[in-house]
């Protein structure tokens, strides 16, 4: 083929001479003649440019991915040489740049490159690895103005607060709002438009959820991020109640409880040897007696601490071994006195007497109460290390604390006559309280069967690794969009950092909610985020991936650089044409 288009270019110039000196007019005949050669060497070398010696980094290359710097692309060239190979990533490739479908490409196609210097917003951690043992160098692309940075808890028990925080980064007064259940819940003004940000609220509804953050900036348009979550009604375990007299405090916290949906059986001394019950929720059973059998129909018991300095040494131990082997939580109602021999880890609950007369009542505060509620505080425990404080008096006063005794907890409180809130109208604070001692106080779940979305920012079209921590199932489990679309099965492999982790790689076709099925009954729910949801965050995360790969030795520039051969620009040989043949054309006209 060259040659074909040798001979003919070659006849065009000839042709080309013949015509220019037969000419009746023979001014500007050198002229007419150097243009005639021109225009077909011209046209030649568009089509075949000659090499020309240019430096290059011989173990180095540029990867350029989107949102990179023609500027910073124009210095690195210059300092490592203009013949540095130059590879576009995820990114329309500039000219002299070459399409990199996989980043697996680079050891085969250059197997002397030691070194790689990423332009733009980078790679995804995940995608790092097939660059093998390649030194990375980044060159981080600006920032773009919006939020640069947010966590929230992407899974709530019903009953929890949501809350929302991150770093907004902007030059203009900006309005950062938290939509939620179809309306705006919280919202804060940064007058300088940029600096931290944390928003709250308290879910109503349990199910999946797409709250949304809001940013509105004076003369600009306003942006919003989705916030998904699932939220899970509240587990209500079954609770046993023990009270060594009637009395308001167990019949209010018995009948709470039960308008909650829990079942709750209450116990009630009258006299020696004769006690009262009463069940919600459950059927009957005989309550006369602690034993194995009872309490393992029950994850916590509340029980007051006459009642138990009067139980019998078979039940007391019954009580401590069922703590001790997780199977039940223990709350303790204390008085202002040393605690009964039969409460487990007695020695770490040292109750101080507190003097009454003349006391008032004082403002208790736990994390997420719902207002200030107050109560007299008769006693407090004593600090240890080995309890950790549930509800604090001022001063740092503790009046009710958990600690772990062997698989299981108990909780002690001094708190007295909590049922006067629920009577002053502050129902809301008086169901918070009792919620942080029985969760603290309930043992974990069974472990069962989780999955985990292994990247922060899942994307359709990309990659996802899902991590199952469990007993690898016999079937296998399949993951599909909730708005609709296939169910995938997922392959899984063996993790090599634990036994019991097998992962899973799926690509979602589709942003929005997906759902894994397996194994047995398990069902895990994940987000997929569209391509233009939380570019900041992920831009962010991208930099900490690059940075951490990034190499702090210095190379010896000298000793690398070297010589390649790359044609001349094209543009230059067109040009050339064109004013050569533009120029028989004109004189000719003449």
């Amino acid at each position: 083929m060259p040659t074909i288009a040798l001979i003919l270019l070659a006849t065009l110039a000839l042709g080309l001479l013949v015509a220019a000196r037969r000419r009746p007019d023979r001014r500007r005949l050198m002229r007419r003649l150097l243009a005639s050669l021109l225009a077909p060497l011209a046209l030649w070398y568009t089509a075949y440019p000659p090499l020309r010696a240019v430096p290059a980094t011989q173990a180095a290359a540029i990867i350029l991915t989107p949102g990179y710097q023609p500027d910073t692309l124009r210095q690195l060239l210059r300092r490592l040489g203009a013949g540095t190979p130059v590879w576009a990533y995820g990114t329309r490739p500039p000219a002299r740049a070459k399409a990199l479908g996989s980043l697996l490409k680079l050891a085969e196609q250059r197997p002397a490159l030691r070194r790689v210097h990423v332009l733009g917003e980078g790679m995804a951690a995940t995608e790092l690895p097939a660059l093998g043992p390649l030194a990375v160098v980044p060159h981080a692309a600006p920032a773009p103005p919006g939020v640069q940075a947010a966590g929230w808890p992407q899974h709530l028990t019903l009953g929890q607060r949501f809350d929302v925080e991150g770093t907004v980064a902007g030059a203009s007064s900006t309005w950062v709002s938290l939509q939620a259940e179809g309306a705006s819940r919280d919202s804060v003004r940064l007058p300088a438009g940029r600096g931290p940000f944390r928003l709250s609220y308290q879910p109503k509804v349990a199910g999946l959820a797409r709250y949304a953050l809001r940013l509105r900036r004076e003369g600009q348009p306003a942006t919003t991020e989705p916030l998904p979550l699932e939220i899970v009604p509240a587990a209500q375990p079954p609770v046993l109640l023990l009270a060594a007299v009637p009395g308001f405090e167990f019949k209010f916290l018995k009948n709470n409880l039960a308008a909650a949906g829990r079942a709750v059986a209450l116990r009630t001394s009258v006299s020696r040897g004769l006690v009262q019950t009463e069940f919600l929720n459950q059927p009957a059973q005989p309550l006369d007696r602690l034993t194995p059998g009872l309490l393992a129909r029950y994850a916590v018991v509340v029980a007051d601490a006459a009642t138990l300095a009067s139980l019998p040494t078979s039940e007391s131990q019954a009580l401590r071994t069922a703590v001790q082997q997780g199977r039940l939580g223990l709350v303790v109602l204390a008085e202002a006195a040393a605690l009964p021999a039969a409460t487990p880890a007695r020695a770490d609950f040292a109750v101080q007497p507190l003097p009454t007369a003349g006391a008032v009542a004082q403002p208790l505060t736990w994390p997420d109460a719902p207002g200030v509620v107050r109560a007299l505080v008769p006693a407090r425990l004593r600090p240890s290390a080995a309890l950790q404080p549930l509800i604090t008096a001022p001063g740092g006063t503790v009046v009710a604390a958990s600690r772990r005794v062997g698989l299981g907890a108990t909780v002690v409180s001094v708190v007295p006559e909590t049922f006067r809130w629920a009577l002053q109208g502050q129902a809301a604070a008086y169901a918070s309280f009792w919620s942080q001692l029985l969760m603290a106080a309930t043992p974990p779940p069974a472990p069962a069967a989780t999955w985990l979305a292994l990247s922060r920012w899942p994307r359709p079209q990309q990659p996802l690794t899902l991590r199952l921590a469990g007993t690898r199932p016999a079937s296998l489990p399949t993951v599909q969009p909730l708005a609709g679309g296939p169910a995938v099965q997922l392959a899984l492999a063996q993790d090599t950092r634990l036994p019991e982790w097998s992962t899973a790689q799926y690509w979602p076709a589709t942003a929005g909610w997906h759902q894994v099925h397996g194994p047995g009954r398990t069902v895990h729910s994940f987000y997929v985020y569209d391509s233009a949801a939380w570019r900041g965050p992920e831009l962010l995360a991208r930099q900490q991936a690059l940075s951490q790969r990034a190499t702090l030795a210095s190379f010896s520039q000298a000793s690398e650089t070297t010589t390649v051969q790359q044609p001349w620009p094209v543009g230059w040989f067109f040009g050339l044409f064109l004013v050569a043949a533009g120029f028989l054309w004109l004189e000719e006209k003449l």
